[in-house]
């Protein structure tokens, strides 16, 4: 910098382009299982990543900016996301390790962590939403600390069907609660009860696809002694009901 200039402020980096780009989505463009978007006051997409335009089917961008969420994904799930923004939009708070499930083009569970916040104006009103989504990685042994928690996470995997208790796995693994809560998040990088509710609901998609047995009876193989508890949950994480993916599927909407 020479003499007597004065020095260019960096974040004008994150300002958008003349072109109406964001120079932070060629950042994140190319970022694998990470989605990212900025959103305005009306809840319509102002910036997004590749992933999410692959997400949704478009071929370009355009085809998703200006567009709210419940206009680019069809039924529950935009109507969720759209629920999503408003609450955000109209009080102000944050989303935090939000652990949502994603129903692939052949129906396959796709897990990600949601975090959401309000974007502010120098006055502080709330003027847009931003977020990012990135999916929970596949358990790996190799992760430290794998293998003091092995048992525990092996014992949920087998007995998801039982009333199972926190505290209790973590006697199994030896450690207190508070150590367990920061192994499993290491390993699997999500809660004990984030990762519980995920084997039920992994274990819930496999039955609605591959088997005959109602829902109710799913609810109950699942953990679940009251069914209608079990479509909430799935619901509130999937964006829509069991009874509704297990139509999509028998459609032939999602692919087998």
């Amino acid at each position: 910098m020479r003499p007597g200039t004065s020095p260019v402020d960096p974040r004008e980096w994150l300002r958008p382009s003349a072109d109406g780009s964001w120079p932070i989505e060629t950042l994140l463009d190319d970022v694998p299982g990470v989605v990212f978007y900025v959103k305005d006051a009306l809840g319509r997409y102002v910036s997004i990543n590749d992933t999410l335009r692959q997400r949704c089917g478009a071929r370009h961008k355009s085809e998703v900016l200006g567009r709210t969420a419940a206009e680019v994904f069809a039924g529950e799930p935009g109507r969720r996301f759209k629920e999503q923004d408003e609450r955000t939009l109209q009080e102000g708070r944050q989303m935090r390790d939000v652990l949502e499930l994603y129903v692939g083009p052949r129906g396959e569970p796709i897990w990600c962590l949601t975090h959401k916040v309000p974007v502010f104006s120098a006055d502080g009103a709330v003027v847009g939403v931003a977020g990012v989504s990135r999916d929970v990685p596949p358990l790996s042994e190799r992760r430290e600390g794998y293998a003091r928690v092995a048992d525990a996470l092996a014992f949920m995997q087998a007995h998801y069907a039982q009333p199972l208790r926190i505290r209790e796995l973590a006697a199994r693994a030896g450690v207190s609660g508070d150590s367990f809560e920061r192994l499993v998040r290491r390993v699997c990088h999500v809660s004990p009860k984030q990762y519980l509710l995920r084997v039920r609901l992994d274990a819930a998609v496999r039955l609605l696809r591959e088997s005959d047995r109602s829902v109710a009876e799913v609810a109950h193989d699942c953990g679940y002694s009251d069914h209608s508890a079990f479509s909430r949950k799935f619901r509130e994480v999937s964006g829509i009901t069991p009874q509704t993916y297990r139509q999509r599927l028998r459609s032939g909407e999602l692919q087998l």
